[in-house]
């Protein structure tokens, strides 16, 4: 890619379309500067059983582990620091000594567990591919944690290339204010830099990843949670048209942020900042002074050590007013979001589980607050599971029927709607409180994931197996075609909105239950079903319904019904 220079400045940028057009201009050069020299190289290393690769920028050696080639911590722009930062990704150097990719790169700076850790050089991404792999479908992969948290090793591609014969690549992106920031005096229209990011990998994949035994025309994006939400922002993003084929939205849904809001958010939370370094006399002086053009703003954010901005609006869980993120800029996402998006339609799996608010709610601090204890401990109880009980519900149909309502009129290719059942209310195998939880399809993809020692001797039933052999073989004829169907599987029909079916993951202790089912219900039947249980007395209902429940991604329904307050309200009254 040419020096960008200027380009990512608003005098480039200008307005929606011209600027989208803009930027992915920029951003199509990302991996494809490759010289003939380096073509033929790559096709000889790509014929090869060894673990040295030549890219576009150079030579890289990854590891083996079996039949299993890994290669960690691939660049695919600059790293994002000085001058780059809250900028558009830039390509990297060239480097023409063999670059050692044999053990994981740190991940993007982040607060993580009350600590900083990290670095801001993350633009990089790991690739994981079977021996003598060749032209084999590619799975993209944008991990969880918010936009906030997370690393490239969420998910492990050992499993995945070795059952799915695919090549696998995780991304590694910037997180928290790094990826997302708006505030005026940075110059920049845009602020959503984590999606030029992912945008920028994409484009290397595209012009590497046959080096590595994948085909770059059948490249398949996917992503967990925060990720699942991220894909879900590609489909209707500008920038990010033929840039994959396929879609895959694990725990996702529809969520953007109105610049205006979320600017006031950023200036609440640098403000304490801007008062230790002497820029303001008091926090609501320094609020004021960030939200202004003022180019001494811009030059102070620059300096700023990232050790200080990492903490900044911690733990977001899962509300959007807490750390804003995926701006309605009219550049990378339309102007009021979803609703006037004209998607680059592909096809598009999405899943969720059953009970995949029960974590969140589980480690709300909200049940050791004072109005809660002065309850007695029954109705505690019986008020945790009812906030479990429908955020769940909520948060399930967010996930991906209400997407794929939204969405269905006019995407125009085919939409695979699932559930994963297994742990749940429904299911003979229960996982306590936590039921189907947010994640609950992770082991089945990868042996190595974050859940089997949190919930012991339970993901290696012959039931779960048996499930996740069938989700694998979906999953494996999705990769190729574009649909899961095929091998003798149970038929998994797309979404129609007459029918409004599903397709359900399940399993007994030793066998997987799997078909299609109506597992619709709406906004207004789960609140009417909330207003009706007996199970928690009235003034302790409105104080979880208001609370626990209350600001998440998908409570829209429930705080106006309940009339919880306003979570992008910041102290200074405006």
């Amino acid at each position: 890619m040419e020096s960008t220079g200027n380009l990512t400045r608003r005098s480039f940028i200008g307005t929606s379309a011209g600027g989208a057009a803009a930027i992915a201009a920029v951003l199509s050069g990302c991996g494809t500067a490759q010289t003939g020299q380096n073509q033929t190289q790559a096709a000889e290393s790509a014929a090869s059983t060894g673990t040295t690769i030549q890219t576009a920028y150079g030579p890289v050696k990854g590891t083996q582990e079996g039949s299993v080639r890994i290669w960690y911590g691939v660049p695919y722009a600059k790293a994002p620091v000085g001058d780059l930062r809250w900028q558009a990704p830039e390509e990297p150097e060239s480097w023409s000594e063999e670059r050692e990719c044999t053990e994981p790169a740190d991940p993007a700076i982040q607060y993580s567990n009350q600590e900083v850790t990290g670095t801001e050089d993350c633009l990089n991404l790991d690739i994981y591919a079977t021996e003598g792999a060749e032209k084999q479908p590619v799975l993209v992969y944008i991990h969880g944690g918010n936009n906030q948290t997370g690393t490239a090793q969420e998910i492990p591609g050992t499993d995945l290339v070795t059952n799915d014969g695919c090549v696998y690549v995780s991304l590694s992106y910037r997180l928290g204010l790094f990826g997302f920031m708006r505030l005026p005096a940075l110059g920049e229209d845009t602020g959503n830099f984590a999606m030029l990011d992912i945008a920028c990998a994409l484009d290397w994949v595209r012009a590497n990843i046959e080096a590595f035994g994948g085909d770059p025309d059948n490249v398949t994006v996917s992503g967990f949670s925060a990720g699942g939400r991220d894909v879900m922002a590609m489909l209707a993003s500008p920038v990010f048209a033929g840039k994959f084929d396929k879609a895959i939205a694990y725990s996702g849904g529809m969520t953007t942020a109105e610049i205006g809001p979320s600017q006031k958010k950023e200036a609440a939370a640098l403000a304490p900042l801007a008062v230790e370094d002497g820029k303001a006399a008091s926090e609501e002086e320094a609020y004021q002074w960030l939200l202004t053009d003022d180019a001494e703003v811009k030059t102070w954010l620059s300096g700023i050590s990232a050790e200080r901005l990492a903490p900044l609006m911690g733990n977001a869980s899962i509300r959007m007013s807490v750390f804003p993120h995926l701006f309605e800029d009219d550049i990378v996402l339309p102007k009021g979001g979803f609703a006037n998006a004209d998607y680059h339609a592909v096809p598009l799996l999405m899943l969720t589980g059953t009970t995949e608010f029960s974590m969140f709610s589980a480690f709300d601090s909200f049940w050791e607050s004072d109005p809660v204890k002065r309850f007695p401990e029954d109705e505690q109880a019986a008020a945790k599971a009812f906030a479990i009980k429908y955020g769940s519900d909520m948060y399930r149909i967010f996930n991906a029927e209400c997407s794929a309502e939204a969405m269905s009129g006019s995407y125009g290719k085919d939409i695979y709607v699932c559930q994963v059942e297994f742990g749940g209310e429904t299911s003979e195998v229960k996982i306590g409180s936590f039921g189907s939880f947010h994640g609950i399809f992770v082991p089945m993809l990868s042996s190595t994931n974050n859940y089997t020692a949190l919930i012991p001797d339970t993901f290696d039933k012959e039931g779960y197996q048996a499930m996740g052999k069938a989700f694998n073989a979906y999953l494996r004829n999705f990769l190729m075609t574009g649909n899961p169907n095929g091998d003798g599987l149970a038929e998994w029909s797309a979404w129609d909105s007459s029918k409004k079916e599903s397709m359900a993951f399940d399993a007994t202790e030793t066998e997987a239950v799997i078909g299609m089912k109506d597992a619709h219900t709406s906004y207004d039947e789960i609140l009417a079903a909330m207003d009706a249980d007996t199970s928690v007395p009235d003034e302790l209902k409105e104080l979880v319904a208001t609370n626990d429940m209350a600001g998440r991604w998908f409570s829209a329904a429930n705080d106006a019904h309940y009339g919880a307050p306003d979570f992008w309200a910041t102290p200074y009254g405006d």
